[in-house]
């Protein structure tokens, strides 16, 4: 079993947090759309407060361990690894409490090509333990607006996780998915469950628009966020999203595994 501590020099090492690959200029580039509600960087989530930049940053701070000084405007970002580990317990509970109830479940990534196969051994681990795994409107199609355009994609599932395909892209097996922020996936499949009367899920687990579109409609909600997507975390810091890890999202597949087995661990679903 990876303990605290060995996790903690392991998620430093493999730039899951303390120096990670998300600039500075990035992260407050977001603060800035965020700010100014811009629909891309809210991506599902309406705020209560008044979120200026400078509040941001403070916020991010306190979440993530990013530097809360306005004027440091260039180079990596920077997670506390103990952040994410605090985190992380939260996130372990929260599914611990799920696989207890049985309850039902909804997984979905807008970044398939990186977290995929994180999701997927929690899904197969709570299926396992009697939780119905769902796949609402699989082959469904949804208009996500990208920097292309509005473009049309389809809702597909694999082993259990939500994500979206271009029309016309092979499934299962061949391409991951489409990289998305949007909340419009999420909502669409919680429509088609509303449209045949449930079962509802009593958690969502996932990252962009899947947990902050999911925790606005009140579904509760946990995923991972980096330094650049300030609206999981101001979803936490109101109460729309139940729990926010900080860490980068961008690293590779296989990085994530250790991950994978200290939530498992944590959360007693080890197979």
């Amino acid at each position: 079993m990876v303990g605290w501590g060995g996790l903690r020099g392991y998620l430093v090492e493999a730039r899951l947090a303390g120096v990670v690959g998300t600039s500075r200029e990035e992260s407050l580039r977001s603060y800035r759309l965020f700010a100014a509600r811009d629909p891309r960087v809210l991506i599902g989530i309406d705020p209560q407060g008044v979120w200026g930049q400078r509040e941001l940053i403070g916020l991010m701070a306190a979440k993530c361990g990013v530097s809360a000084d306005p004027s440091h405007t260039s180079g990596h970002d920077v997670i506390d690894p103990e952040r994410t580990l605090l985190a992380l317990d939260a996130f372990a509970e929260r599914l611990a409490v799920a696989a207890r109830r049985r309850g039902p479940v909804l997984f979905g990534t807008g970044h398939p090509h990186r977290l995929l196969g994180f999701y997927a051994a929690l899904a197969d681990a709570m299926s396992a333990a009697g939780c119905p795994v769902l796949t609402p409107a699989q082959g469904r199609c949804v208009d996500i607006t990208t920097r292309f355009g509005l473009r049309t994609h389809v809702l597909d599932y694999v082993r259990g996780v939500a994500l979206v395909r271009a029309p016309g892209v092979p499934g299962s097996g061949c391409e991951p998915g489409a990289h998305t922020h949007s909340p419009l996936p999420v909502r669409l499949a919680l429509a088609a469950l509303a449209e045949v009367g449930g079962p509802f899920p009593e958690l969502v687990v996932g990252d962009h628009g899947w947990v902050c579109g999911a925790g606005q409609l009140g579904f509760e909600a946990i995923g991972l966020a980096d330094t650049d997507d300030p609206a999981l975390f101001v979803g936490e810091a109101e109460g729309s999203v139940s729990v926010a890890v900080p860490l980068d999202d961008a690293v590779r597949s296989d990085y994530y595994r250790p991950l994978t087995r200290y939530v498992l661990n944590r959360a007693c679903l080890s197979q």
